[in-house]
C-alpha cells in the first residue's frame, strides 16, 4: 500500500484488515477516534507504533508524555504541524 491508497482508505467505514498497529493508529486518528488510535499503539513496542504514540500525546496536548514517547523512538519532539507529522509517519511506515 502506498500513501495515496492509505489516504483513500480513510473514507471507508472500517480500516483495512492488513494494517500494522502504527497504521491502524494513524487511520483511527484520521477518522476522529483518538482513543481507538491510542489503544491500537499503546501496548506495542515497535518503533513505528511508539512514534504514533508520541504523536497522539502531542496531538492531545500532553507534551511531557509525548516527550517520553519521542525519547523512546530516539527522535526529538516534533515541531512540524500535526498534519505534517502524520504524513511523515505514514510515509515512513509505508515505505518498504
Amino acid at each position: 500500500m502506498d500513501l495515496k491508497a492509505f489516504r483513500d482508505s480513510l473514507s471507508e467505514s472500517s480500516a483495512p484488515a492488513t494494517l500494522s498497529s502504527a497504521l491502524l493508529g494513524l487511520w483511527l486518528d484520521a477518522n476522529g477516534d483518538w482513543d481507538g488510535a491510542h489503544r491500537a499503539v499503546q501496548s506495542e513496542s515497535s518503533g513505528d507504533a511508539t512514534w504514533v504514540h508520541a504523536y497522539l500525546h502531542r496531538k492531545e496536548g500532553d507534551l511531557s508524555n509525548a516527550a517520553h514517547w519521542y525519547t523512546k523512538t530516539g527522535r526529538s519532539a516534533s515541531v512540524v504541524s500535526l498534519d505534517q507529522e502524520w504524513e511523515s509517519i505514514a510515509t515512513s511506515v509505508l515505505t518498504p
